[in-house]
């Protein structure tokens, strides 16, 4: 009974000290509902100063951060300088195998390069032969501009370009995205590079580099994600053993993709960290920095980037919609977007393209949508049902805006390029995705490198046997050296036999076809034949050119489908009068491509013209064909009539047969 009265002896003494004074808190809670005499205004006052100290307390803390943590550490024997020593050697190593691989990647395609075609033993010709289709334009470009007497001039001569296709007038830099053009011959005059390298060479050496730049960005990108630069090393690893679909620089080095997509995974990267938490004001306005330059350039440096930001600006909208990622932030990289519109559409020759852009109505949609939850009262029932409706309310306005921007805003409507957008990103296909497959990689690798992933399966499995966090610290660097090791053990004796092994390209025939238009074709003759040849013609002779391998023009896609007609059962006097609608004045026959031995019937380039002029019916699994004229690839080699009235044989090789357009024809019995 004493053992029990002692407790409550205590009560009571606490009782009556409170009681002396002021109430005990616990009283004051219970009577403060019964009293009712306007003591409810002074709590709400209280709970307001309450939750103004909890935020005055959060900033507070924020900033005693850093000397918490070193408490921490002094408890732990770990002084503030050996964390800081410590971090800097993280950070130091990481910089240093970033960079490192970007050098020995851009080294690695150099050398690559020149096994493959053996670049430096060949003369400037050979050399430009193996620029083929698309990439041949755009290096002839680049060799007009360093012709020019000054930049001025040649970039007058390319937006006013009458000289490349006939009876047609382009703007070439905006029509083939040409500013790579203009700034690597900028930067070829104004370094006085002329006395040092060659075009070629300061050419191809930009590109190179540009992908050793792609690379280190996806290095950073993994590693600031995972926490670790092993996912970094471990990206960089698998993005080279998968080249063949991750990159198409093997084979198309000019390709605009391949200028643009260096500055989107400097872009990503950029934007990873900006959407990092906890992140510093300098890291913070630097990546924003980098966002917008980065934003803008590979804008400028691609047609099809705004098509590629909007999957990117999808998704942030998707991480915002979720709160997974911080809506201020998110909003300034929209503010990013439209900036970068607008000074793209002005700089590109106002073009309506990035008006009618999917990006540019979907961000207006987010804006506008994001002004209207601002606006509403919170708490709400329209607030409430806003924000439950806010996915659809975007999704209504981005399709109302960009439909009222195509019917007020001139433009041309190119229904081809949304299938041609579609192979450009893979979709239709199993493996080419260059766009997609380097961030698979990167995703790949901070799966494996990530502690934090680690942990969430752990937790997800209830693993008790073992603590997680030690656990998931251990395979995070267990995991992605294993597999490190693997790969070289596997793939580096490949990688070094592939540079060790030289390759043989020689085309004696297209060079002994461009030797001979440049000593026996006049200079004003129009060249016709298929667009991949027109490309190697332009850049090696500087001849005009009927046709042209570029797919975003109507009437450029029209010339490329008459003029493949010479490949179709059509008669003489058909090709004649499509011909000559083009003023050509000569004909190039491919031999490769009238006698195509694909592997897949039906998909040929001869395959697909007689199907499209209705001389080849499929029924019931078989197919018929009919017409009452042959080949005419084949039937103009005979040298017989008709073909010999309109079409002169006047060289040939075992690949190419030229033929001269006759202007007087002359009917043979």
């Amino acid at each position: 009974m004493r053992e029990r009265s002692r407790p409550r002896g205590r009560r009571e003494a606490g009782d009556g000290r409170s009681a002396g004074g002021a109430a005990s808190p616990r009283r004051e809670r219970r009577g403060a509902p019964a009293a009712g005499d306007g003591r409810r205004p002074a709590m709400e006052e209280g709970a307001a100063d309450l939750r103004q100290r909890k935020k005055q307390n959060c900033t507070e803390s924020d900033k005693m951060a850093p000397e918490e943590r070193n408490k921490e550490n002094s408890k732990l024997g770990r002084s503030p300088k050996y964390m800081l020593i410590q971090r800097f050697a993280k950070l130091f190593f990481g910089c240093l195998a970033a960079v490192t691989s970007g050098m020995m990647y851009a080294v690695y395609l150099s050398t690559y390069h020149e096994r493959k075609f053996w670049f430096s033993s060949r003369q400037e010709l050979e050399r430009e032969i193996t620029f083929q289709g698309d990439s041949a334009i755009y290096y002839s470009f680049y060799k007009e501009l360093l012709k020019a007497p000054s930049f001025e001039r040649g970039v007058y001569e390319l937006t006013h370009n009458n000289k490349t296709v006939s009876l047609k007038t382009i703007n070439a830099v905006q029509q083939m995205t040409l500013y790579p053009e203009l700034i690597a011959s900028v930067l070829y005059q104004a370094s006085g590079s002329e006395e040092v390298i060659e075009p070629v060479y300061f050419y191809i050496g930009i590109v190179f580099g540009l992908q050793g730049i792609y690379v280190t960005a996806l290095f950073v990108t993994s590693w600031v994600m995972s926490g670790t630069w092993l996912a970094g090393m471990l990206t960089v690893a698998w993005f080279i053993i998968n080249r063949t679909d991750t990159t198409r620089i093997d084979y198309s080095i000019p390709s605009r993709e391949n200028w643009a997509l260096p500055y989107f995974a400097c872009q990503v990267a950029a934007l990873t960290g900006y959407l990092k938490k906890n992140l510093n004001c300098s890291a913070e306005k630097f990546c924003y920095l980098l966002v917008s330059a980065s934003t803008y350039t590979f804008m400028m440096m691609w047609e099809y980037s705004h098509y590629l930001l909007f999957v990117q600006a999808v998704s942030l909208f998707l991480l915002d919609s979720f709160s997974l990622a911080q809506t201020e932030k998110v909003h300034e990289v929209y503010k990013i977007y439209l900036f970068s519109l607008f000074l793209g559409y002005l700089l590109q020759f106002e073009n309506s393209a990035l008006l009618v852009s999917p990006l540019l109505s979907l961000v207006a949609a987010l804006m506008f949508s994001k002004c209207l939850q601002m606006n509403m009262k919170k708490g709400t029932f329209l607030s409430r049902l806003l924000k439950v409706m806010y996915i659809y309310l975007v999704l209504t306005i981005t399709v109302t805006v960009n439909f009222l921007l195509k019917m007020f805003v001139p433009h041309k409507e190119n229904e081809h390029l949304l299938k041609f957008i579609e192979v450009k990103l893979g979709l239709n296909t199993t493996k080419t995705k260059y766009l997609w497959t380097p961030y698979v990689c990167m995703l790949a690798a901070f799966g494996v490198c990530s502690p934090e992933l680690w942990m969430t399966l752990f937790k997800w499995l209830r693993l008790k046997a073992v603590h997680p966090i030690l656990l998931a610290l251990i395979l995070s660097m267990a995991v992605p050296t294993i597999i490190g090791f693997s790969l070289w053990k596997e793939f580096l004796p490949r990688i070094m036999t592939e540079l060790s092994e030289l390759q043989e390209f020689y085309d004696p025939d297209t060079v002994e076809l461009m030797t001979w238009i440049k000593r026996q074709a006049p200079v004003a003759a129009v060249f016709a034949g298929s667009p991949q040849l027109m490309g190697v013609i332009k850049l090696c002779t500087g001849w005009m050119v009927s046709s042209l391998p570029l797919y975003n023009d109507d009437d450029l896609l029209k010339r490329n489908e008459n003029i493949y007609q010479i490949y179709s059962k059509r008669s003489a006097e058909d090709i004649y009068k499509i011909l000559t609608s083009y003023k050509a004045n000569f004909l190039i026959i491919e031999d490769s491509i009238c006698n195509e031995v694909g592997p897949v019937r039906g998909c040929r380039v001869k395959d697909l013209l007689d199907i499209a002029n209705g001389h080849v019916v499929c029924e019931e699994g078989d197919s018929y064909a009919y017409s009452k004229y042959g080949r005419f690839c084949h039937e103009i080699k005979m040298n017989y009539s008709p073909y010999v009235n309109y079409f002169t044989r006047v060289y040939w090789n075992r690949s190419y047969f030229v033929y001269k357009i006759n202007t007087v024809i002359s009917f043979q019995s």
